[in-house]
């Protein structure tokens, strides 16, 4: 299983530089997953996009509508944010030991407890997973 962070998301629906090497990792992956957390996230990164006029309001919202119909025809697991998750990126944070943001750390503990693989284009994010003992690959 691999868990998709919403910078993989966003490169995926969106046009990016990364967008075909992305393409291509997530077409060759078994099975994907994502999180509520990511829903709200990927629809902020569109807001922005649209805001920085990097995106129209039209295609801001068919790539909307593209990804809503995927997490509708269950193209992707859900995982479910639970106490547990949360509980686990607070200590993560906790130990003062990683620049890990909170978002982040959910999308991390999301990952090492479903025992999935994270896959992100975050220097960062990737940074912390290897520091916690959590696989992932970086893209880009």
């Amino acid at each position: 299983m691999v868990y998709l962070d919403t910078s993989v998301l966003a490169a995926y629906y969106c046009p990016e530089p990364m967008s075909d090497q992305v393409e291509s990792v997530i077409l060759a992956a078994d099975r994907t997953a994502i999180s509520s957390l990511n829903e709200v996230e990927f629809v902020s990164a569109l807001a922005r996009k649209v805001q920085e006029k990097e995106l129209t309001n039209e295609v801001a919202n068919r790539i909307l509508n593209e990804f809503q119909s995927h997490v509708d025809h269950s193209l992707y697991h859900r995982f479910t944010i639970e106490h547990h998750h949360y509980q686990k990126a607070f200590h993560w944070i906790a130990g003062f030991n990683t620049p890990l943001r909170t978002l982040d750390a959910l999308h991390l503990a999301l990952a090492a407890t479903e025992s999935a693989e994270l896959m992100t284009a975050d220097k960062q994010l990737a940074k912390a997973a290897k520091f916690f003992g959590v696989s992932a690959v970086l893209i880009g």
